[in-house]
């Protein structure tokens, strides 16, 4: 009969004698629940239970529950508590020494994680999803991400993942992913206005019209070149022969936006993302519009953490609803 099946079967006291008629440190270990054993190595690995229940995607409270059972069971202390932090008791070091042993003895596996893959636009990545996926990355720290940034329809063609989030054509998602997936969805139509710096443009000098424009520096991101929605934006900048900037980076065409007084094309909430940038309306006749879309992958979809994924990107689209709309 197992340690774990006599103390079921006997009450507290019989088993803490169990214990003391030098019932060894070994025998304890083998008869721990495998779960209580890992919330506990977990713990003295980490030496702080919110990040050992990362490790193990628990929440803390579930994490110290099962702590405070096997304490109960041993009926010893595990834990010292103190201002440095979190170390294990005199006990705590003897379970924790043959619990490794026994580990290294059985050879157990590391429970791999599926792996999933998420492909994303980078401006939509950078804006809207990033604070988003760090916080469930928080939470789960066991988790196999694989985060794909798509700069082009090229990419996004090659592309084979789990979730696509992507930027297209407000009437239809094609060219989309390449591979089978769901149908895809409209998560938000956005709205494409010139944006400067507030610090580089008071009220009576801002430009009311295109022409107004020639006295700025223009930026454009290069991905947006090609991009057939935004022509009136790109027809100007290719006009230029002076007083025009590509990039490749999202992120220092923004940096160069609010720190060098220059006009660049961005979606309209960005006043909402960044409040240091202000839009220009009404310099362009036709407006410009694109659509963000999403696809679950057909094979993949109904796996539990593609499942978080697809809903933590609902979440933060809903969320951020009047960005859009305002």
């Amino acid at each position: 009969m197992s340690v774990m099946e006599t103390s079921t079967r006997l009450g507290a006291t019989e088993y803490r004698v169990a214990i003391e008629k030098n019932t060894s440190w070994r025998q304890l270990a083998a008869g721990i629940d495998p779960e209580l054993a890992l919330c506990f190595t977990a713990s003295a690995r980490c030496g702080c239970f919110m990040q050992a229940a990362r490790s193990l995607n628990l929440k803390a409270t579930r994490l110290r529950r099962q702590l405070v059972q096997l304490e109960t069971q041993l009926q010893c202390s595990l834990f010292n508590h103190s201002d440095n932090g979190l170390s294990l008791s005199r006990d705590g070091l003897r379970l924790h020494a043959q619990l490794i042993a026994l580990a290294h003895e059985r050879n157990l596996p590391v429970i791999e994680q599926p792996l999933i893959r998420l492909a994303v636009a980078d401006s939509i990545l950078h804006d809207l999803l990033g604070r988003g996926l760090v916080a469930l990355l928080r939470r789960n720290a066991s988790l196999r991400l694989d985060i794909i940034t798509l700069d082009s329809e090229l990419s996004l063609q090659a592309v084979s993942a789990d979730v696509v989030v992507w930027l297209g054509e407000t009437e239809s998602p094609l060219p989309g992913p390449s591979f089978a997936t769901t149908e895809p969805r409209r998560l938000v139509q956005l709205n494409y206005l010139p944006h400067i710096a507030k610090r580089y443009s008071r009220v009576a000098s801002r430009p009311e019209c295109v022409d107004d424009l020639a006295g700025f520096l223009l930026v454009q991101w290069q991905q947006d070149s090609q991009v057939e929605s935004l022509r009136p934006w790109n027809a100007l900048v290719d006009q230029r022969l002076a007083g025009a900037v590509q990039l490749q980076s999202w992120e220092l065409m923004l940096e160069m936006i609010r720190c060098s007084a220059c006009i660049g094309l961005l979606p309209h909430y960005m006043s909402h993302f960044d409040r240091a940038l202000i839009a220009l309306p009404g310099l362009f006749d036709q407006p410009m519009r694109r659509q963000v879309w999403m696809a679950v992958n057909a094979h993949s979809g109904g796996d539990a953490q593609v499942r978080m994924i697809v809903e933590l990107i609902e979440n933060t689209f809903n969320e951020r609803r009047a960005w859009f709309e305002s």
